[in-house]
């Protein structure tokens, strides 16, 4: 089985573009798996954990903020606002995040749709953290 090509872009770097032999994303919607001789896709991303597993059996997390994905072959670019990877997310700053979200007080439709993008986007830092 070929593999993917998957490039990861933000708006300051390409964080990589490399062969990949899976790639599961969040999307606005739930969540796609992405394997070689896949149907083409384009799609909105959500905020969450994007998980890569490698051509030599390992996997790796990465920590996105919605954009675009689109499949074309085996070619997978994914254009992102934000990406970190998982193991340089800190616990404790991820809590502060989310405490600091919870406090906010909304007071208009566009700040309660701001404040539920920072809720959404703490908690899953908090539940991707591995640095103490």
């Amino acid at each position: 089985m070929a593999d993917l090509r998957l490039v990861l872009v933000t708006p300051e770097k390409t964080l990589f573009d490399r062969a990949v032999a899976s790639i599961r994303v969040p999307m606005f919607d739930g969540s796609a798996g992405i394997y070689p001789a896949r149907a083409p896709l384009v799609g909105r991303l959500g905020i969450g954990e994007l998980k890569l597993n490698g051509t030599d059996g390992g996997s790796e997390s990465y920590f996105v903020e919605g954009g675009f994905i689109q499949v074309k072959g085996e070619q997978v670019s994914v254009l992102t606002n934000g990406a970190m990877p998982a193991s340089e997310i800190s616990r404790a700053a991820a809590a502060a995040e989310l405490e600091q979200a919870r406090a906010e007080k909304a007071t208009s439709e566009e700040e309660l749709n701001s404040l539920a993008r920072k809720l959404e986007r703490a908690r899953k830092l908090v539940s991707m953290a591995t640095v103490d």
